[in-house]
């Protein structure tokens, strides 16, 4: 991948404020990308914005809660105006998870924000995104940031169910869009401190094949590698697992000495 690859591109990145979703559109705008960010908090959105204009790129940032029916619709009809259409959409946005949010703990309305942020507003905002790709014939690409708990049990029944479509809803727009060349995939990352995931690290890395817990730049990498015209040209309707090994685990402890 060269230093400027996604010069031409502009790119929408969802949950842009922190964690995985920051790293991304950071990496896109040092890419090249003109990005419109969008999340909570307007200081986080900022330092993102510099971050970008100072890498040479163009960027906007705009508030946005995705946790309603119609905050997909609201961002998408503010998001279209400075840069012209997209060729790139992330979704990474998705609401914080206490640990307490459990199966016989989770309320409806934590239930709901969590379904309609991931789920919901990434669906929508997929699609409407890619009819205008199709309309303008770019060859869009559009990446769900999902998780290994896309197949594994959390006891956050909310994330896991919601992560679980999402990677159903990558699979639908792939084969749909793809005869339109519009690529869509997504990365499943592992262990990453920050954000919404807070547990043990030092009990998690004796988990990880590779020995340590992950950054959300690791995440980007893996990102901008699908979403590459590269490196990812002949990739769609795929999920790229970026956790070090960590879904290599077993139960059962390895020997020391195998």
């Amino acid at each position: 991948m060269s230093d400027r690859e996604f010069t031409g591109d502009v790119a929408l990145v969802t949950g842009a404020t922190s964690g995985i979703g920051r790293a991304i559109a950071k990496a896109l705008g040092s890419g090249g990308a003109n990005v419109v960010a969008s999340g909570i908090g307007a200081e986080a959105g900022a330092a993102v914005v510099d971050h970008i204009r100072d890498a040479g790129s163009e960027a906007r940032f705009l508030e946005s809660d995705l946790s309603g029916t119609d905050g997909w619709s609201t961002l998408l009809a503010e998001a279209r105006k400075p840069f012209g259409p997209f060729s790139i959409l992330v979704h990474a946005a998705s609401p914080p998870r206490p640990e307490s949010q459990t199966v016989l703990k989770v309320t409806e309305a934590e239930w709901d924000a969590m379904i309609n942020t991931n789920l919901r507003s990434g669906f929508f905002l997929a699609r409407e995104v890619a009819r205008e790709m199709k309309e303008k014939t770019i060859p869009g690409r559009i990446l769900f940031v999902t998780s290994l708990h896309a197949y594994a049990p959390r006891n956050l029944p909310h994330y896991s169910a919601s992560k679980a479509g999402q990677t159903m809803v990558v699979k639908e727009l792939a084969r749909a869009l793809g005869p339109d060349g519009i690529r869509v995939n997504a990365v499943a990352p592992g262990a990453i401190p920050g954000g919404g995931f807070a547990a043990d690290v030092s009990t998690l890395e004796k988990r990880i094949a590779m020995g340590r817990t992950g950054t959300p730049e690791d995440v980007a990498a893996g990102a901008l590698a699908l979403l590459s015209q590269k490196s990812g040209a002949y990739v769609t309707g795929t999920t790229l697992a970026v956790d070090g090994g960590l879904a290599l685990h077993d139960w059962i402890d390895a020997p020391t000495d195998p």
